[in-house]
């Protein structure tokens, strides 16, 4: 996830216990890991005596405090359907991080937890749509990744805030003095693209943003651009076609004996949720980590440690206006 120190210092993390494929089975030794081993303050919530009996079992009972939220949504729950459940561990959790002025990680469905937590803490000032980025490691660096799964449908207007976002988040987070934003496209080529992407890309240049133009798919890993802007259904395709790649790639490496097995799987873990830990949530007023829903204790940790480093981000996001769109081929 990269430019900055171990947690600590940071601020206490509000932890949706129940959220992900394991519930509080993962989620609690994960924040008892993000404790022990990082300093970090963190506050469960959900069913307290689920989240109390996973704390005896790892020898943690009193080590971290628990909010009880009786109910907790589905992973198959989407939308207004997710912010319906006012009792639920997020909407709960959600309220106590706005409350609190604290970060909130959750490794529940990501449509639940976007609209929760837009619900809770609110879009800044001119954001049309929040978007999901996540970091991913390249030959060069880090490139962030936005939209990764956030809005599946957006407008060209919120495809160039994304990259406003994006940049600023590359700023903050890798440290990117002034970062390069590419559109991913179909071809390099100006005008390439479906008609989302060519709107876009005549919005772009007008942005203050240091625009590269359209990059392809094999730019992501490349570290062609310090920010590769897209809509959320194709982010969400490339990073977990990534995600499995990288995988298939080293086991094909592996039976082939041409690499060392521990280099190769030190490869690996810097393309998994234990390194990344999960998508941070951009354009809200508060700071929002959305973890993978298969996420293991080890993810958990990693997300509750970068939410933890994350600070609020108050650069300003200038409104787009479809009049500003030049002219699509």
């Amino acid at each position: 996830m990269g430019g900055r120190a171990q947690g600590g210092a940071g601020r206490p993390v509000v932890l949706d216990a129940m959220g992900g494929d394991h519930g509080p089975a993962e989620t609690v030794p994960g924040a008892l890991a993000a404790h022990r081993d990082h300093g970090i303050e963190v506050l469960l919530v959900g069913r307290a005596d689920d989240v109390r009996r996973e704390l005896r079992r790892h020898g943690g009972a009193g080590e971290v405090d628990v909010l009880h939220a009786d109910d907790v949504v589905p992973m198959a729950e989407r939308g207004s359907g997710a912010a319906a459940r006012r009792d639920s561990s997020l909407m709960v959790g959600c309220a106590l991080a706005r409350r609190r002025r604290a970060p909130l990680v959750s490794a529940g469905s990501t449509g639940a937890v976007v609209t929760c937590a837009v619900r809770a803490f609110g879009r800044r000032e001119g954001v049309l749509r929040p978007a999901l980025a996540v970091a991913l490691p390249t030959l060069t660096g880090s490139t962030v990744l936005v939209d990764a799964g956030g809005t599946a449908d957006p407008t060209a207007e919120m495809l160039a805030q994304f990259a406003l976002l994006g940049a600023s988040y590359a700023r903050a987070v890798l440290g990117v003095a002034d970062p390069s934003v590419g559109l991913l496209s179909i071809g390099a080529e100006p005008g390439k693209g479906n008609r989302l992407v060519r709107e876009a890309a005549g919005l772009l240049p007008g942005m203050p943003v240091r625009f590269h133009g359209n990059v392809e798919g094999h730019d992501v890993l490349a570290g062609t651009v310090d920010v590769v802007v897209t809509d959320g259904f194709t982010g969400n395709v490339v990073l977990k076609n990534i995600e499995g790649c990288v995988r298939t790639t080293l086991d094909m490496v592996a039976e082939a004996g041409i690499a060392p097995p521990g280099r190769l799987a030190e490869v690996a873990r810097l393309y998994t949720a234990d390194t990344h830990g999960g998508a941070a949530l951009l354009g809200l007023t508060g700071t929002v980590v959305v973890g993978h829903g298969s996420s293991r204790s080890a993810a958990i940790a990693r997300a509750c440690v970068v939410a933890s480093e994350l600070g609020a981000d108050d650069e300003p996001v200038p409104a787009v206006g479809r009049a500003s769109v030049g002219p699509v081929a």
